[in-house]
């Protein structure tokens, strides 16, 4: 399941990051999004979702929101 297909409120572990784009994999590591990583949906529309991860709150477009598997 994606973020985007998410519930709000709830707190997940990242399971996987699925992308093949090296620069994406990279910006999303260094919001502190991996494999293992413990993280929360705030809110989320048809196309981007706000979450919680490691207390920095972010707000990610559908391409990133799709590309992080919980």
């Amino acid at each position: 399941m994606t973020l985007l297909e998410a519930e709000v409120g709830k707190t997940y572990e990242i399971k996987e990051i699925k992308t093949d784009d090296d620069e994406m994999n990279a910006f999303l590591f260094r919001l502190g999004c991996y494999s293992g990583e413990p993280i929360t949906i705030v809110s989320k529309g048809k196309k981007s979702c706000v979450v919680v991860i490691k207390d920095g709150r972010y707000n990610l477009d559908q391409l990133l929101s799709e590309a992080v598997v919980i």
